[in-house]
């Protein structure tokens, strides 16, 4: 993808945001708003880029939703002060509301059951302090280890679930620093499409998002509204554009804020 076909896109689509009365704008967290970090619950977002989200939210034409496999709680720690936002957690089995209603998608009991498997693998093969459980999933966390390790732990992790995978209604995901093994849906898509249905046809709306996990957005919106890749290398993608973070994310949503402020 060229950097000035990206850039064609999105001006393009930005032109639109700024003639109409509504738009929606759709963010996944981690790797997209936030650098990755070992220790997960010291990702905040790149400097400059909750001042920009605050000045969009408060102008009003503009909502805000947060897309995430991170629980609902570590994002609103994790983006505070900002409030009042819509967030879509663990991929769409936990939904809050910007007014703080809050809705959550039942697992099925022997999914349930088996990702308690799961998590019971790895903490029966010494992996208790690289392990998260989340709603509709067991992650496992590898980020800043050496390669070596970083194997060992892939392989005998994929063995150790293998007859887990055979489960209908469980899938493996493969993100950046880790796996997970989680319920087939809802996934991130599934969170947009139920977005989309509240939406008139045409409001601008764009999603925002780094990793395999976007990628099922990124489908979602084809042909509906502006995807784009954020990551410092280009990988292929679903997605209609690239940017690179944080530079090119802030200039995103400054150019964004312009829009809405008729700048």
């Amino acid at each position: 993808m060229q950097q000035g076909e990206a850039t064609e896109i999105i001006s393009a689509f930005l032109g639109k945001v700024a003639a109409a009365p509504s738009s929606v704008l759709l963010l996944d967290y981690d790797g997209t708003l936030a650098p990755f970090q070992i220790e997960r619950d010291q990702a905040y977002p790149y400097p400059g880029i909750l001042p920009l989200l605050q000045a969009i939210q408060s102008n009003g034409r503009t909502s805000l939703i947060v897309i995430t496999g991170r629980p609902i709680h570590e994002v609103q720690n994790l983006l505070s002060p900002l409030t009042g936002i819509e967030i879509w957690g663990a991929h769409g089995l936990d939904h809050l509301l910007a007014d703080g209603t809050r809705q959550k998608v039942d697992i099925a009991p022997q999914l349930s059951a088996a990702l308690t498997q799961a998590e019971q693998f790895l903490h029966s093969h010494g992996m208790h302090s690289m392990t998260e459980v989340k709603p509709g999933g067991v992650a496992v966390h590898w980020r800043g280890l050496p390669d070596h390790q970083i194997e060992s732990i892939r392989s005998q992790t994929l063995e150790g679930w293998s007859s887990l995978l055979q489960q209908e209604g469980l899938k493996l995901l493969q993100f950046e620093g880790g796996l997970e093994l989680r319920v087939t849906r809802p996934d991130k898509g599934d969170a947009i499409a139920t977005i989309l249905e509240g939406l008139q046809s045409d409001t601008p709306v764009a999603f925002l998002g780094d990793d395999l996990t976007d990628e099922d957005g990124f489908r979602r919106l084809a042909h509906r509204g502006l995807s784009v890749l954020v990551r410092n290398e280009y990988r292929e993608t679903a997605a209609q554009a690239w940017i690179r973070p944080p530079l090119e994310l802030i200039a995103f949503l400054e150019r964004w804020l312009q829009q809405i402020n008729g700048a």
